[in-house]
């Protein structure tokens, strides 16, 4: 993964167009030309401010400053012109603008010293992403995934939905999850699980075992060190940054919990097996019409329960071949809402439509939800489209991991009798 490591510049991002340069000048020349043929006792210098107060709508401080000189030259060529330019009146006039273009100038110093912050902190913010939330590969073994991500908080890249895929020796795992609530404490759950999910999972232990962990790593999160209670002589909802409002400690611990779907897809079999932790159902696309996978005994939401073994966790198998198409989603979807109320009818478009294409299926449902709601999300939105395809037998097997070199196989190989 390559990272922009450069801060970006505010001022690379977009430049003004020469049309809008041409506005202040043209309006400089206007007043000119109307005031030289008006009668001298008709003064429209004072209109020349317009021209640096609109440069600073759409331009730095350095081209808001010329545009200002400019209107102190042309109110100067006024009075020559008038023959005043000593005169009081026409000194105040001059005094005036220069006075008025400085703090023009200086306030767009200002305004784009905030650009600079607010584009350093939206980089800083894609570096997170990319780190939290890593983009999905495209392809992994037999397997073609796409996905969407669409945080709900404003301004945010990043919210409480989560997914992650890896590639194991026997297939891949996949998880996709909701973190209850928004903001920083989601967005910090969030990171938890991925943490705790993207070291154990490449491992490749069995998957009650591996979600037996994943809740552990939420339980000891949540429930905090053993006997602390927070700051002495402080509520817990006193437990907040000052700066950002957001609470810095376990304001709810037993009201913060992760919904999630964890799935292994074997390569030499066509079934995945699935432990739900209280997620929406996975839908199985296949020949056009959408089947939930709904497993007979859900387990808690990650985070609910205390420590577990293990022994809790139990896996359900479903038939997944090749040609199928498997729909991932957090409740966003399914509860995203129209004008009138109405859910987002999710098997009814999955029907119309019989997709069967990961990236074409996962870009048209986010753009038929945006156009459900009415133009925004409000609730964070998460998707992953996973299709299956026949496993190559001849040639290289995209679903194998590459063969060793020979010196390695020499390495390898058991020495003979006698050696």
């Amino acid at each position: 993964m390559r990272l922009q490591h450069r801060l970006p510049d505010p001022g690379e991002s977009w430049r003004p167009s020469r049309a809008l340069i041409a506005m202040p000048l043209g309006l400089i020349g206007l007043i000119v030309t109307v005031d030289l043929l008006t009668a001298p006792n008709i003064h429209l210098g004072p209109l020349l401010v317009v021209a640096p107060t609109i440069t600073a709508v759409f331009a730095g401080p350095r081209l808001t400053a010329l545009i200002g000189a400019l209107a102190v030259v042309a109110q100067i060529v006024i009075g020559l012109f008038h023959g005043g330019l000593w005169t009081s009146n026409h000194q105040a006039q001059i005094i005036a603008l220069v006075v008025i273009t400085l703090f023009v100038v200086a306030f767009r110093s200002v305004h784009e010293g905030h650009q600079r912050e607010l584009s350093q902190a939206r980089w800083v913010a894609d570096v997170a992403q990319k780190v939290l939330l890593r983009p999905l590969p495209a392809r992994l073994g037999p397997l073609r995934i796409a996905s969407v991500y669409v945080a709900a908080e404003a301004g945010a890249r990043i919210g409480g939905d989560l997914y992650a895929a890896v590639r194991t020796p026997r297939g891949a795992r996949v998880m996709i999850g909701d973190v209850r609530g928004k903001g920083l404490m989601a967005v910090g759950d969030a990171a938890l699980l991925l943490g705790a999910y993207r070291a154990a999972a490449h491992r490749d232990p069995p998957l009650p075992r591996l979600v037996a962990h994943l809740q552990n790593a939420v339980c000891s999160e949540t429930e905090g060190p053993e006997g602390y209670e927070g700051p002495e002589g402080a509520e817990e909802s006193e437990w907040t940054d000052e700066e950002s409002g957001q609470p810095t400690g376990d304001t709810s611990a037993g009201e913060r919990f992760v919904t999630a779907a964890v799935l292994d897809i074997p390569d030499d079999e066509q079934v995945l097996r699935l432990i739900n932790c209280g997620h929406p159902p996975p839908i199985l696309l296949r020949d056009g019409e959408p089947t939930e996978l709904a497993v007979r005994d859900p387990a808690l939401p990650l985070g609910v329960s205390g420590s577990v073994t293990e022994d809790d966790y139990e896996a359900e198998t479903f038939p997944y071949r090749d040609g199928d198409l498997l729909l991932l989603y957090t409740d966003g979807v399914v509860e995203t809402r129209d004008a009138d109320g109405v859910f987002y009818p999710l098997a009814d478009r999955l029907r119309a439509w019989r997709e069967t294409d990961p990236e074409r299926l996962a870009q048209r449902l986010h753009g038929d939800l945006v156009v459900h709601a009415g133009g925004s999300l409000s609730d964070d939105v998460a998707l992953v489209a996973i299709a299956r395809h026949p496993v190559r037998t001849t040639g290289r097997n995209v679903s194998s991991p590459p063969s060793p070199p020979p010196s390695a196989r020499r390495r390898a190989d058991p020495p003979s009798p006698g050696s």
